[in-house]
């Protein structure tokens, strides 16, 4: 495979959006839906694990393999709880996601090197809009699926002069778990409405990625291309939520 990137350690690199196009799609696939207060639990545990290693020294600073497990992404605080060793590739992440409002900024559209398998987990009186330059993909399995997610298009903000792209986008209703497939390579945002919501991500080649690349360590920023150089106003992502979709069965 060729490398994704022009500077293998740069954690700010853009591409040209204009000639950019997604190689693949993501699949969304609905899991679950909880009780506010289940949900409210669940979420808040994988938070407080995010933000005991924000404030832990040794989480903080490079381990023997040079790793810092606790880093920070535009869409929130990111703790590595598994890493990769030799002989696994993988490794997992969980996120604690920024609450967009209270910031006044969203995420940017952006790719990673390696896939990502990411599953979305949100509190009560929280949503998280999901953005792509494609449609995405989105698994339902009659008597299984427990509800089809709201979808709908807008432009993408902040283009350059002259640059035209259609965001798809897709909300992660409250209450709710929600897997994401991302393929190499595939353009993806995030942006939480409301203040409790959470990622627990898995990177099941994230070796071989930074070998691929040939980058010096495992920074997830500089595992990620942008497609916009200034993260956009907080408008741009605002909160689109539609009534909550109904329990199948």
């Amino acid at each position: 495979m060729t490398r994704l990137k022009v500077a293998a350690d740069a954690e700010n690199e853009i591409h040209d959006l204009a000639t950019f196009a997604d190689p693949g799609r993501n699949v969304v696939t609905p899991v679950a839906r909880f009780a506010p207060e289940i949900a409210a639990a669940v979420v808040g545990a994988f938070a407080q694990i995010v933000r005991t290693a924000k404030a832990s020294a040794a989480a903080t600073t490079p381990d023997s393999d040079g790793i810092v497990r606790a880093q920070t992404f535009e869409e929130g605080d990111v703790y590595m709880v598994e890493k990769p060793f030799d002989g696994f590739f993988a490794d997992r992440y969980l996120m604690d996601f920024y609450d967009t409002a209270e910031r006044g900024i969203c995420s940017r559209m952006h790719l990673h090197t390696g896939l990502r398998f990411v599953r979305m987990m949100t509190g009560p009186g929280t949503s998280i809009r999901v953005g792509s330059l494609s449609p995405f993909v989105v698994t339902d399995v009659p008597g299984v699926t427990p509800f089809a997610p709201e979808q709908f298009t807008d432009d993408l903000p902040d283009t350059p002069p002259g640059v035209h792209r259609t965001r798809h986008n897709l909300i992660v209703p409250p209450c709710s778990f929600v897997d994401m497939q991302i393929p190499r390579g595939v353009s993806h945002q995030f942006n939480a409405l409301g203040p409790d919501a959470v990622i627990d991500s898995v990177h099941p080649e994230e070796s071989v990625e930074v070998f691929r690349e040939r980058m010096s360590g495992y920074r997830m920023m500089a595992q990620t291309v942008f497609l916009a150089a200034d993260l956009p106003a907080a408008e741009t992502c605002a909160d689109h939520r539609a009534p909550e979709p109904p329990r199948r069965g």
